[in-house]
């Protein structure tokens, strides 16, 4: 008789660890094969920062350089927003930062190219929904900020958009949890923009928002 393998069932849940801390959590993720994306992607890339971080950052997915690296938003993305944190008041080494998403996906265009990213479909994104929860027990943040429309349908829906709620405080319940949160645009968004400067000082005042919304 054949056997289901553990990705076609599309939910993290049987990989979660007993014990929530976040080593205990990161280690376990290492392991996930919750959905299809562990095939192809180099490594599980889990959130980082701080179990006490008053800040919670939500991005899509890993990129190219996360995923050789292992950590979240240390490619060309992550440096913007540091960029930008620092601009509206906020120290990056204050924030935890995650992804809806745990593995790297992606397309080439011919064997051996660069790898272009490709997006999470929202199947993939509730299949990773566990680690995300896990992660906002253990680190309980006073305020979550949206980053793009993946991470906010992961969170909020399928219907979710940037356009209409960005730089606003939401409150909602997220996985039996109440939370606060402020959607923005992706930095890679600003990366992409024709006017990659007004989409960056759009994208500061999104995130003045959310330290004001901490005092």
């Amino acid at each position: 008789m054949a056997t289901t393998a553990p990705e076609d069932a599309y939910t993290a849940e049987p990989f979660l660890p007993a014990r929530k801390g976040l080593a205990a959590l990161r280690r376990a993720a290492a392991d996930c094969r919750g959905c299809p994306l562990h095939r192809d992607a180099t490594q599980t890339v889990f959130g980082a920062g701080k179990a006490s971080a008053r800040v919670m950052l939500v991005g899509e997915q890993p990129g190219d350089q996360e995923d050789r690296q292992g950590r979240p938003f240390v490619g060309p993305a992550g440096r913007l927003l540091d960029r930008a944190l620092e601009e509206a008041g906020l120290n990056p080494a204050d924030t935890y930062v995650t992804n809806a998403v745990k593995h790297f996906k992606f397309t080439r265009a011919e064997p051996g190219k660069r790898r272009i990213h490709k997006p999470p479909t929202l199947r993939e994104a509730t299949a990773c929904a566990p680690w995300l929860a896990a992660e906002l027990v253990v680190v309980e943040p006073e305020l979550i900020v949206i980053l793009g429309a993946t991470a906010g349908k992961a969170l909020l829906g399928s219907s979710f958009r940037v356009g209409p709620v960005r730089g606003t405080v939401l409150e909602e319940e997220i996985h039996g949890r109440p939370e606060r949160l402020v959607p923005t645009v992706h930095p890679s968004a600003v990366l992409r923009a024709d006017d990659r400067e007004g989409a960056y000082q759009g994208l500061v005042a999104d995130l003045k928002v959310a330290v004001q919304t901490l005092r």
